[in-house]
């Protein structure tokens, strides 16, 4: 069985980050919810997240300086911004995906998430081939 995926979730709003916690745990992905930008920035270093989905304005440090303190520790760690107030992002940001709350499905979300999984462990290695077998005693 091959190990879950973790991701950090970080959304001061309560309902919403239950209901994203719930639609990735019934996809079989490990979540760590946090609602302050301080709280998860310190829940990242202890280590072991795969990828990060964080709304824009979160308390304490708000979801773009979140993800570029996250990427300062590591560049590889997928991100994806979420906001409800802004419907495009056009800041200068390091997030790799930005959605609108609200204009994007949950399947949609859940396959970025996907995606960015994938991005992250690179491609799959074919599987070696096993070689014809020679029959024993064949004329």
């Amino acid at each position: 069985m091959k190990p879950k995926r973790t991701i950090l979730c970080v959304d001061d709003n309560e309902q919403s980050l239950s209901i994203r916690k719930i639609l990735l745990e019934t996809r079989g992905y490990r979540v760590v919810a946090c609602s302050g930008g301080e709280e998860a920035l310190e829940r990242f270093k202890k280590g072991g997240v795969d990828l990060v989905v964080t709304d824009l304005a979160v308390p304490s440090l708000d979801g773009t300086k979140l993800i570029e303190k996250i990427k300062d520790i590591s560049p590889q760690t997928p991100a994806i911004l979420l906001s409800s107030r802004v419907r495009t992002y056009d800041g200068n940001t390091r997030a790799d995906v930005f959605l609108s709350k609200g204009m994007y499905a949950p399947a949609e979300l859940l396959e970025r998430v996907r995606l960015l999984l994938v991005r992250k462990r690179g491609p799959k290695r074919a599987q070696p081939r096993p070689l014809p077998s020679a029959r024993i005693g064949a004329a």
